[in-house]
C-alpha cells in the first residue's frame, strides 16, 4: 500500500462518516410529526348527474375520481379501458356531449348533466353500429383492448369532417375537409395500437365512410 491509497482510503472513510451523520441527524426529524401540522383533510365527495347510454346516473362521487373511473368502477361499464392512464394511449376514448375525450384525465365532476356514450351505448351485439360492424369486417383489431377507444374515436372522426373542422394537416382551414387517408391517419393518432392494427383500421373508416376501402 503506497501513500496514495492512505490518501483514498481515509477520503472515503471521511465520505461515509459523513454521510451516516447526515443520516442520523435528518431520521428523527423525519419521524417527528411537525407542530401544529393541519390534520390530513377527508376526502369531498359530490352528486353527479350523469347521462350515459341514454340513461340517467346520479354517482357520489369523490370530487378526484376520473370519468372513466366512474364508468367503470361505479357504473360497471368496463367496455371503456384503462391503459396509459395518462392521455396517452386512447384505450379510454368516450363520447361526450358529441365530442370525443380521454376520460382518463376528465374529472366525473366536470360533466355534470353530460351526455356520455361509451362503446356499450354505439350498438348491442344484435345490433351493432356500422363502425362496429366494420371493424370486424376488415379485421381492425387483433388483442382487442384498444378497440372501444378506437371505435368511439372513429364515429367522432367522421362527424368532425362532416361537420368541417380542420385538422393539422387541412391543406385549407376555411374549406370542408376531404376524406382522405392522411386526414384520417392525423385524427386518429390518438388512439395507439400495440398490435398494428392501423390499415385495418382505416379500411374500417373508409369503408363506413362510403369509400373504397
Amino acid at each position: 500500500m503506497n501513500e496514495f491509497d492512505d490518501i483514498t482510503l481515509t477520503r472515503r472513510d471521511l465520505l461515509i462518516a459523513g454521510a451516516l451523520t447526515a443520516t442520523a441527524a435528518a431520521v428523527p426529524q423525519a419521524l417527528a410529526a411537525p407542530q401544529g401540522a393541519a390534520p390530513e383533510q377527508a376526502p369531498v365527495s359530490a352528486k353527479v348527474n350523469l347521462q350515459v347510454n341514454g340513461r340517467t346516473h346520479v354517482l357520489e362521487l369523490d370530487t378526484r375520481t376520473t370519468l372513466l373511473d366512474a364508468l367503470r368502477e361505479h357504473l360497471q361499464l368496463s367496455g371503456t379501458k384503462k391503459g396509459c392512464d395518462h392521455g396517452q394511449c386512447g384505450a379510454c376514448t368516450v363520447i361526450a356531449d358529441g365530442r370525443r375525450i380521454n376520460s382518463c384525465l376528465s374529472l366525473a365532476v366536470m360533466h355534470e348533466g353530460s351526455s356520455i356514450t361509451t362503446i356499450e351505448g354505439l350498438g348491442a351485439s344484435d345490433k351493432l353500429h356500422p363502425m362496429q360492424a366494420a371493424f370486424i369486417k376488415h379485421d381492425g383489431y387483433q388483442c382487442g383492448y384498444c378497440t372501444p377507444g378506437q371505435i368511439c374515436s372513429a364515429v367522432s372522426v367522421l362527424q368532425e369532417i362532416k361537420q368541417g373542422i380542420p385538422s393539422h394537416v387541412s391543406a385549407d382551414l376555411n374549406a370542408q375537409p376531404l376524406l382522405t387517408p392522411e386526414e384520417i391517419r392525423e385524427r386518429m393518432s390518438g388512439n395507439i395500437c400495440r398490435c398494428g392494427a392501423y390499415s385495418n383500421i382505416l379500411d374500417a373508416i373508409t369503408d363506413v365512410a362510403g369509400r373504397p376501402a
